[in-house]
């Protein structure tokens, strides 16, 4: 048996060495499974293993009921599971859904009850994606998505919501308790520290329901007001009270830009039309403040989007981003979104 690292690398490589897979993708391979043999050598805990092996697999199967629709554009419904289908909201949630699923967008939810089975109910079980979570004092999946091949089933909060966040392009929050709002700040938190593509977030509540409202003065008089949180990320959302104006919101943001890339120190954003040179102008005199070296220029798609065959079709500019300014940033999508 491999008892010593080097033992353990030099195995590992000869196991991969085997596997008919581009260089970087043999390399990660080869990075995952030193990875697992480290956890042995040291004599994890039964727990401990168990945690990896039960992630690795959830997060194995979910790739693969991802992986057929990863060019179709999708959005994540968070909201409360004891929201009831007489509710308002649910109702809302519902038309909200629907109408995406219209514009072609599929609809990713945690797959339970109240404004999960309203997402769900909406968009038709063919647009709809469920992520669910098993708990012993909960029901299973709604019977929207149940039994569907477009579910997965999770153990742990932490997989799942990797999953909802990372296979999507928008994000709907609608009122609800603990769960909800712990999604919502840590989506918000993932946006202002880069760690999750930038995307357009919409705060649903209905005409006169003050949900989300509330808690914009609780950020503004406690947690800006203090410093905690600077008044630009207020950017990273939108608080809207009709189906109409979620649909705009979410949609527009895609009307011309399309997404992002980093190659090497540039930061590559992808475009419908590129702008104008006199536009491109304008772009750097207003954001010259997130741009550490050089200007925001056009560009023709860079050597490894080449070799990666990576949306050649499309405009491009590149900039330098200083990697802080995520709010600004979200400005200048927004800008672009104009031409």
């Amino acid at each position: 048996m491999t008892n010593t690292p080097d033992q353990a690398r030099q195995a590992v490589v000869a196991l991969v060495a085997d596997l008919q897979l581009p260089r970087q993708q043999r390399d990660l391979v080869a990075s995952m499974f030193e990875t697992v043999v480290g956890l042995a050598l040291v004599e994890s805990d039964l727990l401990d293993l168990k945690i990896v092996d039960t992630a690795l697999k959830e997060m194995y199967e979910a790739f693969e009921v991802f992986r057929p629709w990863r060019a179709v554009r999708k959005v994540t419904m968070f909201g409360s599971a004891r929201t009831t289908p007489d509710d308002p909201i649910y109702v809302l949630a519902r038309e909200l859904a629907h109408r995406l699923a219209e514009e072609g967008w599929m609809i990713v939810t945690g797959a339970g009850p109240g404004i999960m089975a309203a997402g769900t109910e909406g968009a038709g079980r063919d647009h709809a994606f469920g992520v669910n979570i098993r708990l012993p004092h909960e029901q299973g999946a709604n019977s929207f998505i149940a039994q569907d091949p477009k579910l997965v089933e999770m153990r742990y909060f932490f997989t799942r919501k990797l999953m909802l966040i990372k296979e999507s392009h928008g994000y709907v929050v609608l009122p609800g308790g603990f769960g909800t709002l712990d999604e919502c700040f840590e989506l918000l938190t993932l946006l202002q520290t880069g760690k999750a593509e930038p995307a357009p977030v919409v705060l649903v509540e209905t005409p006169g329901g003050g949900f989300w409202h509330a808690w914009l003065r609780f950020v503004r008089d406690e947690v800006i007001a203090r410093g905690y949180v600077s008044a630009p990320d207020l950017g990273f959302f939108t608080i809207v009270t009709s189906v109409e104006d979620a649909v705009r919101e979410i949609t527009h943001y895609y009307a011309n830009y399309h997404s992002a890339r980093w190659v090497g120190d540039l930061l590559v954003l992808r475009l419908a039309r590129l702008p104008e040179p006199e536009a491109i102008e304008a772009l750097n005199r207003d954001f010259a403040d997130i741009v550490t070296s050089g200007s925001i220029r056009a560009t023709q798609p860079l050597p490894p989007e080449r070799t990666a065959k990576d949306h050649l079709e499309l405009a491009r500019v590149a900039l330098r981003f200083d990697k802080f300014s995520y709010a600004r940033l979200r400005a200048l999508i927004d800008t672009l979104n104009q031409f």
